[in-house]
């Protein structure tokens, strides 16, 4: 098969690209090895993987923040992804990073997540005795779950970017590289995460109307600007031109609006995350996937699995895998056909 189209464009991103970047030419590889593409480079195909797997379908029906929202304008996992994804790729490029693996590691980084978002996690990381953090789920779906077992066999790069996007209240930008992706374009991928959700947060909390623009702090509207569009450009803009004066090998802020995304994120928490309007549909939540989780563990008959287990899987890694892998939706109507009554009808 003639591979040189595939070469020509590798060629290209050598000579484009910054000394820093990850060329897909230079690639660790997969753990199982496999003939190249013709036309694409190794991140363009997991990339691609990604988009045409099942589980970043299933994304679209699982919360983000709102549980099971009915507005049409509301964020779910789905658009969550694509929004990290969109603020990833426009740093990259002025970065002159790999735009193809920060696509990848951005499309891919959640899709271990549970339905009803954290508050899924919470309960599977209590109940499942390994505990359960939704990261190491990404890549149990894409090394072993996907396409019945096989998984995607996606690169090592792929790979260490979604297992270390994560950083819940730490650091956004850590001193101590050791927490953070190997790759620029991994790095890169977690700090837009973390730009993507703490504006459209905001911005669904003012549609909720559970924060009004009025309460948000007026030194960070005057520090980031009142527009949701305004906030993301005063941040990825920081970012770049930072990053760029001091040499582009490491993510850079200025001291002020680090510290004001920082200060928007807890404000987040305090004024949104655990209001009691979005706390109490999480105890809800929290509640249906409990007794799922219980029913399947003590269920001898037959059931729905994600793939054909060997005999050596534990029961549990079986249902927690499961519950992992369901929509809100999927969730609420298995609970409500096992544990709600049904009326009779009569002829």
């Amino acid at each position: 098969m003639d591979h040189s189209i595939r070469l020509q464009i590798e060629e290209r991103e050598a000579a484009s690209l910054a000394p820093y970047a990850t060329l897909s030419r230079e690639t660790k590889g997969r753990f199982r090895p496999e003939e190249e593409c013709p036309i694409r480079g190794a991140f363009q195909r997991d990339r691609d993987r990604i988009i045409h797997c099942k589980s970043f379908r299933r994304l679209k029906h699982k919360t983000q923040v709102f549980l099971a929202p009915t507005g049409d304008h509301y964020r779910t996992r789905l658009t969550h992804v694509l929004e990290v994804s969109q603020i990833a790729r426009t740093i990259s490029v002025a970065l002159r990073l790999n735009g193809h693996l920060t696509e990848a590691i951005a499309l891919g980084h959640d899709l271990g997540h549970t339905p009803f978002g954290h508050a899924g996690e919470a309960v599977l990381d209590e109940l499942y005795p390994q505990g359960f953090r939704h990261y190491d789920q990404s890549l149990r779906v894409v090394n072993i779950l996907e396409k019945k077992g096989e998984g995607l066999n996606l690169t090592v790069e792929v790979l260490d970017g979604i297992a270390k996007h994560s950083k819940g209240r730490r650091e956004i930008l850590p001193e101590d590289l050791s927490e953070l992706p190997a790759t620029m374009e991994g790095r890169v991928v977690r700090i837009a995460d973390i730009i993507a959700y703490v504006n459209h947060d905001l911005d669904d909390a003012v549609r909720a109307g559970i924060l009004s623009e009025s309460q948000i702090p007026s030194h960070l509207q005057k520090l980031f600007g009142p527009t949701h569009s305004g906030r993301i450009g005063a941040m990825v803009h920081d970012l770049v031109v930072q990053t760029l004066k001091n040499g582009g090998e490491i993510l850079a802020m200025t001291p002020n609006l680090l510290e004001g995304i920082a200060e928007l994120r807890s404000f987040l928490y305090e004024n949104v995350y655990e209001t009691n309007r979005v706390h109490d549909d999480f105890i809800k939540a929290k509640k249906v996937l409990r007794e799922l989780y219980e029913y399947f563990i003590n269920k001898d008959d037959h059931w729905e699995k994600v793939i054909d287990y060997d005999e050596t899987t534990p029961r549990e890694q079986m249902v927690c895998d499961f519950i992992a892998g369901m929509t809100d939706r999927y969730a609420l109507d298995l609970y409500t056909n096992i544990f709600l009554p049904k009326p009779w009808s009569v002829m």
